[in-house]
């Protein structure tokens, strides 16, 4: 069963989505050089406890921090750590989520380290575009396949691979809900997207081939070729006349 959501439920998500963009965009500022991951996931719990939320992600299927901290060719999920010092060149992404109100909010974005690489900075944009266009696709009536298919397309013809295991997921009262929102997929396929559904699209974009794996931690995905891996998410709500992102200022 896919929850559907009130007007009122979506409220209290925004409210919480726009909380976590704001927190966004000062971690964001300071993933600089010299900086470690550790010193960022701290920033991130604090700021959000100093909001009156709660991590998301603390704790959560042993996740031991509140700020997954992915540089380079890692992917998804990685432990923030005090050895991990960002250096110029470094792409990281900083995926984060908040409870607010008893509602969980998620988001994820890749950015540069001081001065990157022209291939480098294509990879993260064209990423980033992927996101915009599945939202842009994102309304009553299409399937999870359509919205999948539209990212798929968008990434490949432009010479970059799709990471298949991990996935998009359905939100609210729950980190993970139905439906499982992938980033591929055949048009007219999969779940129909209906007002009041909340989901997290995120597409996850590898420079090389699109086969993770697991690193030794047991909760790093890195790309099995070692290539560069961008990511980018946001919590959107489908409603009346198409798709509202909650988790933008």
């Amino acid at each position: 069963m896919i929850p559907i959501k009130t007007p009122q439920e979506i409220a209290i998500m925004r409210k919480g989505g726009r909380i976590l963009a704001g927190i966004m965009d000062e971690l964001i500022a300071q993933a600089q050089p010299g900086a470690s991951t550790a010193q960022l996931d701290k920033i991130a719990e604090g700021k959000i406890l100093k909001a009156g939320a709660k991590p998301a992600f603390k704790n959560y299927q042993g996740f031991p921090a509140t700020l997954c901290a992915s540089v380079n060719e890692e992917v998804v999920h990685a432990i923030p750590s005090p050895e991990k010092i960002l250096k110029e060149g470094d792409i990281i992404t900083l995926d984060l989520g908040l409870i607010y109100k008893g509602y969980y909010s998620d988001m994820a974005r890749t950015v540069p380290v001081g001065e990157i690489e022209k291939e480098t900075a294509r990879l993260v944009r064209v990423t980033r575009e992927a996101l915009e266009f599945g939202i842009k696709k994102t309304r009553a009536g299409v399937t999870v396949g359509d919205v999948g298919n539209t990212i798929q397309r968008f990434v490949e013809e432009r010479g970059y691979g799709v990471v298949r295991e991990l996935c998009g997921h359905g939100i609210g009262k729950e980190l993970h809900e139905e439906p499982q929102v992938l980033n591929y997929g055949s048009r007219h396929t999969g779940v129909e997207l209906k007002e009041g559904m909340v989901i997290c699209i995120e597409p996850m974009v590898t420079m090389g081939d699109w086969n993770v794996k697991r690193a030794r931690d047991g909760q790093t995905y890195i790309t099995r070729d070692g290539s560069l891996s961008a990511h980018f998410e946001d919590t959107i709500a489908i409603i009346k006349n198409g798709a509202e992102v909650l988790t933008r200022p």
